[in-house]
């Protein structure tokens, strides 16, 4: 991440052609049910997270985030859907609520939870990107 992004954006999400590659979000050969858990129990499982809504018909979870030094309160939407060649997608978005800078937290923030994810399911099948 550039120190010009860091001082002038709020949130981050991932995306398949992202230029940051811890932003590139998951895809997995594993079926959307186990995938939907993992994704649950990670998010419920992170530091200063309160998962606020899961719905695993629309494939959505969504969480609130405290920052560690201020307490800042930001939002978290994890969306996992099956994509075009059928593997289990994760995809994630954080943005703060105040400010209009947030020195890399999202990106740090998504960043930890994919890995946390990927460890989660290490054992069932290594994430393609």
């Amino acid at each position: 991440m550039s120190l010009w992004n860091a001082l002038t954006r709020n949130r981050a999400a991932t995306r398949p052609d992202h230029s940051d590659a811890r932003l590139r979000g998951r895809a997995y050969a594993v079926p959307f049910a186990p995938v939907w858990k993992a994704a649950l129990d990670t998010a419920t499982a992170q530091t200063r997270w309160t998962v606020t809504e899961s719905d695993p018909r629309a494939g959505e979870i969504v969480a609130e985030s405290r920052t560690l030094l201020w307490r800042f309160t930001d939002d978290v939407r994890i969306r996992v859907s099956l994509d075009t060649d059928g593997n289990t997608r994760v995809d994630v978005e954080s943005a703060s609520r105040k400010g209009s800078a947030d020195l890399g937290t999202n990106a740090r923030r998504i960043a930890r939870f994919l890995h946390a994810l990927d460890r989660h399911l290490f054992g069932q099948q290594r994430a393609t990107r």
